[in-house]
C-alpha cells in the first residue's frame, strides 16, 4: 500500500539528475533540436522495426546520460491505465477509420482489423518513446537551461512579434511544476487515507476504482496548484521582473564540435527512421 503514496518516484519529467555526462554538457539549444527531431521522427514512423530500433535507441540515452534505466521505467507506470485505455479505444473503434486488409472480428461500431493492431502496437512504442525521450531530456538538462536554451532556439520569432520569453518562461514552469504536483498530491492522498478514504486498495488495472479514489483530492488539489502559483508571482514580483521588458542575457552559449555532431546524428536518425525502406 505505501507504494501508491509514492507518487514523486515515479515521475521523471521534471526532475533534474547531475551525472555529468556528455548529455549533460551539451548546449541545450542543440539538446532542445535534437530531441524535438527525434519526436517528431517518432510520431511520423510507422514501421515495427524501426519504432524497435527507436525504442532501443531511447534505452541507449539513458546509459549515455548514466541515469538508471529503472528509473525511467519507473515514469512509465503512471502512465499505463492511459497506454491500456487509448490502445484499446484505437483496437476496437479505429476499424471503419483506417483501410483494412484482414478483418478479424465486426460487431456494430466495433471493427477489429490487422490495420487497427498495427495501430495500436505502433501507438504504444511510440508513446514509451517520448516519454523515454522527455524523461532524458529533463533529467539531463536544468530548468535554467531548458528556459535559456528555448529562449534562445526561438528567438528568430521575436521579429514576427512572438513572446519568445514568455512562451520559454510558460513551457519551463509547466514542467518545473510536475513534480511539485505529484508531491502535494502524494501528501493529500497520505491526509487523506489517515482520515479513512479509500486509497491504495485498488490494483493498477482497476482504472474506474482508482479514478473514483481521486476524486476527493481533485478540488484541495486545485486549490494547492492556486497558492503555489500566488507563491510563483510573489518571489517574482520580489525579484523586480517586469513581464515583456527587454532583459539582458547572464548565460551566453558557445557551440563545440560535440554538440553539432549531435545534432548532426539526430538528423541522420531521423532520416533512417522515416525513409529506411523497413521490410515491416
Amino acid at each position: 500500500m505505501s507504494a501508491e503514496f509514492e507518487l514523486t518516484r515515479n515521475i521523471t519529467i521534471g526532475q533534474y539528475i547531475p551525472t555529468g555526462s556528455f548529455i549533460h554538457r551539451l548546449d541545450p539549444r542543440f539538446k532542445l533540436a535534437a530531441f524535438t527531431i527525434l519526436i517528431i521522427a517518432i510520431a511520423i514512423c510507422e514501421s515495427y522495426l524501426g519504432n524497435l530500433l527507436a525504442l532501443a535507441f531511447c534505452t541507449y540515452l539513458f546509459y549515455a546520460s548514466k541515469i538508471p534505466i529503472s528509473y525511467g521505467l519507473s515514469g512509465l507506470k503512471p502512465a499505463i491505465p492511459f497506454i491500456i485505455i487509448l490502445a484499446m479505444m484505437q483496437l476496437l473503434f479505429m476499424g471503419e477509420a483506417v483501410t483494412a486488409n484482414k478483418i478479424y472480428l465486426q460487431y456494430g461500431i466495433i471493427k477489429i482489423s490487422d490495420t487497427s493492431i498495427r495501430l495500436v502496437i505502433v501507438s504504444t512504442l511510440r508513446f514509451v518513446e517520448v516519454i523515454f525521450l522527455s524523461s532524458v531530456l529533463t533529467l539531463s538538462t536544468s530548468t535554467t537551461e531548458i528556459t535559456h536554451g528555448m529562449e534562445r532556439l526561438l528567438g528568430p520569432l521575436e521579429k514576427i512579434k512572438f513572446p519568445v520569453h514568455a512562451f520559454s518562461l510558460v513551457i519551463t514552469i509547466a514542467i518545473r511544476f510536475v513534480p511539485t504536483f505529484a508531491m502535494e498530491m502524494e501528501k493529500l492522498m497520505k491526509a487523506q487515507a489517515s482520515r479513512g478514504a479509500d486509497f491504495g486498495t485498488g490494483q493498477w488495472w482497476q482504472i474506474v476504482k482508482r479514478t473514483k479514489d481521486t476524486f476527493p483530492i481533485i478540488i484541495p488539489l486545485f486549490n494547492v496548484a492556486l497558492a503555489r502559483a500566488e507563491d510563483l508571482v510573489l518571489a517574482m514580483e520580489a525579484r523586480c521582473y517586469v513581464p515583456g521588458e527587454n532583459r539582458t542575457k547572464y548565460v551566453r552559449y558557445k557551440a563545440n564540435a560535440t554538440d553539432m555532431l549531435v545534432l548532426l546524428a539526430s538528423i541522420a536518425i531521423a532520416a533512417v527512421l522515416l525513409w529506411y525502406p523497413y521490410p515491416f
